[in-house]
């Protein structure tokens, strides 16, 4: 991973929040060629040759970002280090955290663990802001304290991906790229994302980048084999357009499409089950016979198969999904080897649209 930018010290800044020029609007839009799927990297590349960069940064991921809204959770501390150590046994370096989970427990694991193995420099953390009740919304006070707070549980002193968790209509736009232009001239944040963006809202983003604010570079949003309409109808085109990577959560469903919970009383094995049960229905299980059929086919699990399928979508970058016991990482890493057949993504495709 490059060197931070900030190696020679921050630069000096301003103290006031800085405001886009009121100038010339963007050129147009490119329109984009039809969406077309692409193939995933082939079974037995090196794990290490497994790297997608971000656009318009110096961010080379592995193509599943490890889900840590677990930790402190369903995963105590001790397993969530086991959990995050066979993550980086298996090539990954891309972590996926809030300062909303479990209260910002979920980022203190996080940075005990960078402490003790010394992994800082080789792992990309990503972190969103504006849920946590210590620094709610996107106020330019809310996103510098949230910030300084996230570092401090970090134990870090740069944050490579900060993400707007949700939009926030009460503060203008504006306000919110002012303050993390601040934090980026600091060095204190590297690159920006948006979570749970409108379409019509990263358009209005995209027109106050232009005129000097920073820009989203990639956006979280929920995509998975049983959740497709809501990227597919507007924001696929809009990413695409402004190539923005798209790192979608919930890329399991809860855990449904790992086959965690075909009976009743799979469902009461876990406290997350709740989630995942509204999958339970004869779509869902149409979706997961489907899933099944191909990993056999693969000698992979269901898991590996449907993340598979969203890495051969379009703008899709890495994948965010969770582990609650290390050996769950398996499934989850392996699946940026796979490659799906033509007739592969036909059948998912037909039996999810």
């Amino acid at each position: 991973m490059p060197a931070h930018p900030t190696g020679q010290g921050p630069a000096p800044i301003s103290t006031s929040i800085p405001t886009a020029p009121k100038a010339a609007l963007p050129p147009p839009l490119a329109i984009p060629d039809p969406y077309v799927p692409r193939a995933a990297p082939a079974t037995g590349a090196s794990p290490l040759a497994l790297r997608r960069t971000i656009a318009d940064t110096d961010l080379t991921v592995h193509p599943l970002a490890l889900g840590t809204s677990v930790f402190g959770w369903t995963a105590d501390g001790a397993t969530s280090h086991r959990i995050l150590d066979r993550h980086r046994d298996l090539a990954g370096n891309f972590l996926d955290t809030a300062d909303s989970y479990t209260s910002g427990r979920s980022e203190v694991i996080i940075g005990s663990w960078l402490r003790s193995r010394r992994t800082r420099d080789s792992t990309v953390i990503a972190t969103k802001i504006g849920k946590n009740l210590d620094n709610p919304g996107l106020s330019s006070r809310s996103i510098i304290g949230a910030v300084h707070a996230s570092l401090d549980r970090l134990g870090t002193d740069y944050i490579d991906l900060l993400h707007f968790h949700f939009d926030d209509p009460t503060v203008p736009l504006e306000e919110s790229l002012g303050a993390v232009d601040v934090l980026m001239r600091r060095g204190q944040v590297r690159y920006l994302a948006a979570s749970n963006f409108s379409a019509e809202r990263l358009m209005e983003a995209r027109v106050l980048a232009a005129n000097g604010l920073p820009r989203f570079v990639a956006l979280q949003t929920q995509y998975n084999l049983l959740h497709r309409t809501a990227f597919e109808s507007s924001l696929a085109l809009v990413t695409r357009a402004q190539g923005m990577a798209v790192l979608p959560y919930f890329a399991l469903a809860h855990g449904f499409l790992a086959g965690r919970y075909r009976s009743k009383a799979d469902l009461e094995k876990t406290t997350r089950s709740s989630r995942g049960a509204q999958y339970r229905n004869r779509s869902g299980f149409r979706v997961l016979a489907v899933l099944d059929r191909i990993a056999e086919e693969h000698e992979a699990p269901p898991a590996a198969i449907a993340i598979a399928w969203l890495l051969a979508r379009g703008p899709v970058v890495a994948p965010v999904a969770s582990a609650s016991q290390p050996e769950q990482v398996d499934a989850l890493v392996t699946a940026a080897g796979i490659r799906l057949t033509r007739s592969d993504m036909v059948d998912l495709d037909r039996i999810s649209a």
